[in-house]
């Protein structure tokens, strides 16, 4: 089974702290995004690996858009 991580708000993706095929935890930061000057970390919403990393550092993003997949162990 896969989760989806998603963009709770419109910003910039201004760090990636995870790389495909990597082990992640629940409440594991994956992205920081950055919105009105303010950093905001999105955090893994399961424990699983990494199946794929949709955005690159600069990318902007919209609400609700699928960030990465993470497939549950």
């Amino acid at each position: 089974m896969s989760e989806q991580v998603v963009a709770p708000l419109a910003g910039k993706i201004i760090s990636i702290d995870t790389v495909k095929g990597a082990k992640i935890e629940e409440d594991e930061e994956v992205v920081v995004i950055e919105a009105m000057k303010m950093e905001t970390p999105i955090f893994a919403p399961c424990d699983g690996t990494i199946a794929e990393i949709r955005v690159k550092e600069g990318d902007e993003v919209e609400e609700d858009d699928v960030i990465a997949i993470i497939e549950q162990d």
